[in-house]
């Protein structure tokens, strides 16, 4: 089995030496300064935070980045694709926006905004992977498209996969609406035709002809249905919902993997890895609001293998004290599984195992220390 290299810096510092310098030889010592070539265009991956969250990777570490990509003489944008619910990320414009709420606007991150979906996130490209799930995958096009790709993780808690790091931004955060689709459900969305305005926008866009009025009031025909997700994106009145719970845990983490593998399979030796063990909250960056870190902060991570780094993550974060003031109510020791504690009902060790099953990456990893 091989074996990864992961690297790793705390977040000491003193007058000799900031953080930011620390981070700059973290980004060298990994080698992701080597998959980086004068005139790539270079998609900085990120999660710009739901509207009311505030957990997301602040923008002062993301202009570190941009900088550094600069000095290869490459050129940095910001990147993120549109979201399956309803909220401030369902489209591009208000995707732009709430970034730029954020603070991530060109004077402060010095790159600009590219939605890799598109407007309403229906532009894509296919990749063959002939895996057990999917033979294809649906990558965002600017994805797709970009010559490299480094990929900033807020690690932290999530309600499907125990735990959001690496993987779950390649797969879900680099797919259009149809492919985020596929992995969270089955194909057809939930209706709620009480809310329904009858106005016929969602049959603009379902590309299936799937979709019609019957009494004043929307009609799904769901053998007709292909699982765009158009209508969520379209609708007014959020008549179309994603059946969450239309899959289990195991099958969403197995998809996610794929979809993943699609991304690296594309890109070759041109996607790098950085983690962010700071602010760890129990729940994802998508919900509208960020509950207290479980732990104290750790620290940041960088690698070229995406299971290796989000093993490590796992068991740096495992190791630490939990936090007594959050969700953590009991058995917050050292060395207890803070993400079984979170959501029992979810084995986070399948996105893990899977990945490295169908050659995502390694679970073996070295992991050296930068001081």
């Amino acid at each position: 089995m091989n074996t990864s290299r992961v690297y790793f810096i705390n977040l000491r510092s003193s007058y000799q030496r900031n953080i930011f310098e620390k981070f700059k030889l973290l980004f060298q010592d990994s080698k992701l300064k080597k998959i980086i070539s004068p005139h790539d265009l270079v998609a900085i991956k990120l999660h710009f935070g739901e509207s009311g969250s505030t957990g997301f990777i602040q923008p002062i570490w993301v202009q570190k980045v941009v900088t550094l990509v600069k000095d290869s003489q490459a050129k940095p944008f910001l990147t993120d694709t549109t979201t399956l619910y309803a909220g401030q990320r369902s489209n591009a414009i208000d995707s732009i926006v709430n970034a730029i709420h954020h603070g991530f606007s060109y004077s402060t991150v010095e790159a600009p905004i590219i939605i890799a979906d598109g407007l309403r996130g229906n532009i894509s490209k296919k990749v063959k992977i002939d895996q057990k799930h999917f033979k294809e995958v649906y990558l965002a096009e600017g994805i797709y498209h970009s010559d490299a790709i480094i990929c900033l993780s807020h690690f932290k808690g999530h309600m499907l996969g125990g735990f959001g790091g690496s993987i779950k931004n390649l797969a879900m955060g680099m797919s259009d609406k149809h492919g985020k689709q596929i992995m969270h459900a089955d194909q057809t969305p939930k209706i709620s035709e009480d809310k329904c305005l009858g106005c016929g926008i969602c049959i603009k866009w379902c590309q299936a002809k799937a979709l019609s009025i019957i009494d004043e009031k929307i009609s799904l025909d769901s053998k007709q249905c292909v699982g765009c997700g158009q209508c969520i994106a379209s609708c007014p009145a959020q008549v179309f919902e994603v059946n969450w719970h239309a899959l289990s845990s195991t099958l969403v983490q197995e998809r996610m993997g794929e979809y993943a593998l699609g991304v690296l399979k594309e890109k070759k030796d041109k996607v790098g890895f950085i983690n962010f063990l700071i602010n760890v909250t129990p729940d994802c960056d998508c919900c509208p609001h960020s509950d207290t870190p479980v732990i104290s902060d750790i620290g940041i991570l960088a690698s070229l293998d995406p299971v290796a780094i989000d093993q490590v993550s796992v068991d740096l974060v495992n190791q630490e004290v939990g936090l007594r003031n959050s969700v953590l109510k009991e058995n917050i020791k050292a060395n207890t599984d803070k993400f079984k504690l979170i959501h029992p009902h979810v084995n986070w060790e399948t996105q893990l195992s899977y990945g490295e099953k169908i050659g995502l990456g390694s679970r073996n990893y070295q992991l050296i220390q930068i001081d």
